[in-house]
């Protein structure tokens, strides 16, 4: 969905090839936290989040194929290869307390992969935030898109408002933006639910009081998917309130993982 004009910034990362990236790495934390873009974003949303953090948390950004240092790699077109990818990359990193954070479609990827490291390793987040995505329970009535002729997919951008409009205007850089996106969409809109146990981790939801994609009820519905505390937090905006407000979201997020 949105996407950023400084996503091909370099930030600190490893290897060239790698999924995480590091915008203030910091070895001696206690707890990580794993944060997830939405769809069309990259890695650098995250950059300024280590700024409003106690230095206790260390923010570990998840730069999907396709973008950023990793622009020449396909992207992935369905959740569960990416999900089973994740899950073996992020393993060695899950040696001390984690926390997952997912706007968008990045809320639905942070929540199947805690399905899945409970399942293949018995591993859980401390905690799992949520964010402008409905329940994974809940079916989308909204037709899909990913699959739409040109002209009509990139109707569907602007009314999503999500797109900058200088990109949008840009026919070069939008047939290059253009399979990311439909990738990224196809991810989310051929998901299909499968219902599992709840998580026994806190989960913490947020929602934009003026997002025309996800209500609040929809976000509501996260409570089922624990067993343990949760919680739903609206900010004013649309669907990309994180932009405006990530400061108070991050005033949460540290109230709520650091115990």
């Amino acid at each position: 969905m949105r996407t950023n004009k400084n996503d091909s910034k370099m930030l600190n990362t490893s290897s060239l090839d790698s999924w995480l990236i590091y915008p203030k790495p910091n070895p001696d934390a206690q707890i990580r936290l794993f944060c997830f873009p939405y769809a069309g974003g990259s890695a650098n949303i995250f950059r300024r989040w280590s700024n409003y953090l106690p230095s206790i948390i260390e923010v570990c950004a998840i730069e999907l194929p396709g973008r950023g240092m990793r622009i020449k790699l396909p992207p992935f077109t369905q959740l569960e290869p990416l999900v089973t990818e994740l899950a073996s990359v992020l393993k060695s990193k899950l040696d001390k307390p984690f926390a997952f954070f997912g706007h968008s479609m990045g809320a639905l990827v942070s929540f199947e992969l805690a399905l899945l490291l409970r399942k293949q390793y018995d591993l859980n987040p401390s905690h799992l935030f949520v964010s402008a995505h409905r329940a994974p329970q809940l079916v989308d009535p909204k037709p899909p898109i990913h699959n739409l002729p040109e002209a009509e997919f990139i109707a569907e951008l602007r009314r999503l408002n999500g797109t900058p409009q200088t990109l949008l205007e840009n026919e070069e850089m939008m047939q290059f933006f253009l399979p990311i996106l439909r990738a990224d969409f196809a991810v989310l809109e051929t998901y299909v639910y499968t219902q599992q146990a709840p998580l026994n981790s806190p989960i913490t939801a947020f929602g934009g009081l003026e997002d025309q994609e996800v209500s609040y009820d929809e976000i509501q519905a996260w409570q089922e998917q624990t067993s343990a505390s949760f919680s739903l937090h609206m900010f004013p905006g649309d669907h990309f309130f994180l932009h405006l407000f990530y400061s108070s979201m991050l005033e949460i997020i540290s109230q709520q993982i650091i115990v």
